[in-house]
């Protein structure tokens, strides 16, 4: 028999809506401007832990098409043309298995905020989420010191020897120091997370597209929200200079190539509206399915969606 019911209850379907509405309401507090740009795309962002899904298309001028990772490029593009600040809830796609936590197309409420810092998207953030799940005041970590408070071990200064040393627990050796970092946190540190918390300040190498701190330029102005041990959102103090971000893109296909992955064409067109001018600006994608578990008590994403990867 063909299974063709949804997997979510009604009531989660209702609370989803009633979630959105409560989004918008708070941006047009705000006089944040909601848009809406396209799922597919030319390019893709070049990150070598993220694979995109293609597509071709067949009519005048046929090329292959991408399904968006993130609104990111696009939204940067409104941007730099003077939109202001905006937000998107969109659908998006990454080439992944699906999980507890992940389903291969998921919704994302993304927002840019001209003339925010770091800090003050933070503030913003935890605005949000308290007025959504209220929950007690956020703690906010630097990531070093969450490091060190949970391994004994500093990301950016105790030696490769010594942290691949450690990820040899997990039965893997000979990481790179990059690896490494992601491994130690996604295993000893984020388990213990459960509050809200905000992590900020990570490796520049784990930012490729957030300004490096001036007073460290080892460090870089992004950070990550964490509840219950499970990644929320992701934001950055905007990478604005248009050489450097295109630096960066080179340095991570290198990455892709030195893994034998799929080399994708850059964004020019992402790249040209940077040369053109990005405002100094904060941004942040927030995961609405995650969020939405949280705010249920979905044991699993499949929970929340009507129609999840194994039933589309």
């Amino acid at each position: 028999m063909i299974s063709w019911q949804p997997s979510a209850h009604f009531d989660i379907l209702r609370l989803r809506a009633s979630l959105y509405k409560q989004i918008r309401q708070f941006f047009a507090e705000r006089e944040v401007l909601e848009v809406e740009t396209p799922i597919f795309s030319a390019a893709c962002m070049p990150d070598p832990h993220i694979e995109p899904f293609c597509s071709e298309y067949h009519g005048p001028n046929p090329k292959r098409l991408f399904l968006h990772t993130s609104p990111e490029l696009a939204m940067k593009r409104l941007l730099a043309a003077g939109s202001g600040a905006i937000f998107q809830i969109a659908k998006v796609f990454r080439n992944e298995e699906a999980g507890r936590w992940h389903n291969p197309e998921f919704s994302l409420l993304e927002w840019y905020r001209p003339g925010f810092n770091q800090n003050d998207l933070i503030k913003e953030v935890i605005q949000l989420l308290h007025t959504l799940l209220g929950c007690p005041p956020a703690e906010i970590m630097t990531y070093c010191a969450a490091f060190e408070q949970y391994t004994g071990l500093h990301p950016i200064y105790s030696s490769l020897s010594n942290l691949q040393s450690y990820t040899s627990q997990f039965g893997l050796k000979d990481l790179d120091r990059d690896a490494c970092l992601q491994l130690i946190f996604s295993h000893q540190i984020e388990p213990n997370l459960t509050r809200l918390t905000v992590i900020k300040d990570f490796p520049a190498t784990q930012a490729a597209l957030a300004r490096k701190r001036l007073d460290n330029p080892e460090l870089a102005e992004r950070f990550e929200v964490y509840m219950h041990g499970i990644e929320l959102a992701n934001g950055f103090y905007e990478l604005t200079d248009f050489v450097e971000q295109g630096q960066r893109f080179e340095q991570d296909l290198a990455k892709r190539r030195a893994l034998n992955l799929p080399i994708y064409p850059l964004d020019e067109r992402f790249l040209a509206a940077l040369e053109s001018g990005l405002p100094d600006c904060a941004g942040v994608a927030l995961g609405l399915d995650r969020l939405l578990m949280l705010i249920s008590g979905a044991s699993h994403i499949n929970k929340v969606l009507a129609f999840p990867i194994d039933l589309a």
